[in-house]
């Protein structure tokens, strides 16, 4: 095998992409925009229609607890927040995305924007080979510039891993509170 790094890591992110669309299988709408608690935040249509992120990164506060989000508002954050994100941060040849802080309002159209973001990316991550995860990225915010793309695929490995399971148990608890009798 001439790159197993690239394999290894390539098998991973399959790995993780199969558990986490497995989990958005069948996630209908009023699921995907559901408000498990007052402070969350979604995605919302504006007066153009357009759906819009409530904030991109909310800053946490000392002493408060971060707004809880909702399943929208974690596939967007790993599709335009993270993954793609990274294509235009850390890449040459990326795509005019237009306004990142739209999302689609259905959750089969986010489903599908989530699916694009992967690809892009995990693409351009194949890519490199072993030779080129190894590589300096070059560019890129912070003290990005420095660092190899093997940390930046694990990093992605990462956010996408934790706001998967995540969106699971968004998923369980949606379906356990619909269930739950009125009180």
């Amino acid at each position: 095998m001439s790159n197993p790094l690239t394999h290894d890591l390539l098998m991973t992110f399959e790995g993780v992409r199969r558990r986490l669309f497995g989990r958005l299988e069948g996630l209908a709408d009023a699921e995907y925009l559901w408000e498990p608690a007052d402070d969350s935040l979604n995605i919302r249509p504006g007066r153009d229609g357009t759906y819009r992120v409530d904030s991109l990164f909310p800053e946490s506060v000392p002493g408060v607890p971060d707004p809880v989000t909702t399943i929208a508002w974690r596939m967007m954050h790993i599709g335009t927040g993270c993954l793609r994100g990274y294509v235009i941060h850390f890449f040459e040849d990326v795509p005019d995305f237009g306004d990142r802080l739209t999302w689609p309002g259905t959750a089969k159209e986010g489903v599908r924007a989530l699916a694009e973001d992967w690809e892009r990316f995990v693409s351009r991550i194949a890519s490199l080979g072993d030779k080129g995860l190894l590589a300096p990225m070059g560019s890129g915010p912070g003290g990005w510039a420095d660092e190899h793309y093997l940390k930046l695929a694990l990093h992605a490995l990462d956010e996408v891993a934790h706001h998967g399971g995540e969106i699971g148990l968004l998923r369980d608890l949606y379906l356990r509170e619909s269930r739950r009798p009125q009180r």
